[in-house]
């Protein structure tokens, strides 16, 4: 994607300040629940899903700024995310390290940054041992930082965006700022010399949009990828309306009129996992989200393990252990306690 510029980039030097300072806040967050990491994002919608066995442990460090949230989540086990950020901002991912993820079913690697409008969900699935630093920034943040430099950042190719390719170095100085605006856990004075959040921020935008200067959107996609995207969409559409079924991989091609080859394909070229472990990821991490999250109830283990098609009690919670690293009533009681719900 590229941005076009009326004035060299060294007019950036001395320009005022375009955001109001305020002491600014920062937080680290340790989490060992999937959903309670998802929670613990300032201002996102979303779902999370553990695909990898054993405890999760997840850590996000947060900065919220006027206009803008910095963050760096680390994560030790595999996860679908279902993720949607607020309607007058863009969300920017950069990996932090070399392992791989998926954004809509699309592989992002080392040398791509991931895209995407507000008030629009879109899916990543992220591999075990995974960090990301992520930017969200209002929309009219940005455009007055490219008014006041000359630049105009093409919107219609932005939102249509999810994998940018940038180059090493453009890449490498956004990744910078980010991590320095994260490590700044002492400078909250704005007197401080050494530190001033409005040119922080300006930087910040800057190297943003030198990132889209030199980025190209990929818009390789495929009619055979899009119908791939469609026919997983519409397998978990089915799972999630018959989660008290033990629905098995036959019954899903029926549905969906397709044979198990061409069935495995997809959910192997869009999640890449195999339809068997999808279904079982569903299943597992809704029962999980029950018992920890639904205080209205009274449901027990068995009820609840019912409601998403296990019908062998003891095979469910072996199970749900080896996933979560923590047996189903363990699970429930850590929510009665919580609430101060009595058992």
């Amino acid at each position: 994607m590229q941005t076009t510029s009326n004035h060299p980039r060294s007019s950036f030097v001395g320009k005022a300040a375009l955001f109001s300072g305020i002491p600014y806040q920062i937080r680290t967050i340790h989490a060992f629940d999937v959903d309670q990491h998802a929670r613990n994002l300032t201002d996102w919608k979303q779902s999370y899903d553990q695909i990898t066995s054993g405890q999760f442990h997840g850590v996000l460090s947060e900065l919220l700024i006027p206009h803008m949230q910095v963050l760096l989540e680390e994560t030790n086990k595999a996860v679908r995310r279902s993720c949607c950020v607020r309607p007058d901002a863009f969300w920017f991912g950069l990996p932090a390290n070399a392992n791989k993820a998926r954004i809509n079913g699309r592989l992002c690697n080392t040398g791509t940054i991931m895209v995407r409008p507000g008030n629009l969900e879109f899916e990543l699935v992220t591999p075990a041992d995974y960090a990301i630093y992520g930017l969200v920034i209002q929309r009219n943040a940005l455009l007055r930082v490219a008014d006041q430099i000359g630049c105009t950042v093409d919107y219609t190719q932005l939102i249509k965006a999810e994998v940018l390719h940038v180059t090493e170095l453009s890449k490498t100085i956004f990744q910078q700022t980010l991590a320095y605006m994260l490590s700044m856990r002492d400078a909250r004075d704005e007197h401080n010399p050494v530190f001033s959040l409005a040119l922080s921020q300006q930087a910040v935008a800057m190297a943003l949009l030198s990132i889209l200067d030199s980025g190209e959107v990929d818009s390789t996609i495929s009619n055979s990828f899009i119908r791939r995207q469609r026919i997983v969409a519409q397998a978990r559409e089915y799972m999630l309306a018959h989660r008290e079924q033990a629905i098995i991989v036959p019954q899903l091609c029926e549905h969906l009129h397709i044979s198990p080859r061409s069935l495995q394909y997809c959910f192997e070229d869009i999640l890449g996992i195999s339809p068997i472990q999808y279904l079982r990821i569903i299943r597992f991490n809704g029962a999980r989200r029950h018992l920890r999250e639904n205080i209205s109830d009274r449901h027990t283990v068995q009820d609840i393990a019912a409601d998403w098609g296990f019908w062998h009690l003891s095979q469910f919670s072996c199970d749900y252990r080896k996933l979560f690293g923590e047996s189903p009533s363990e699970s429930l009681r850590k929510r009665m306690t919580e609430y101060g719900a009595v058992m």
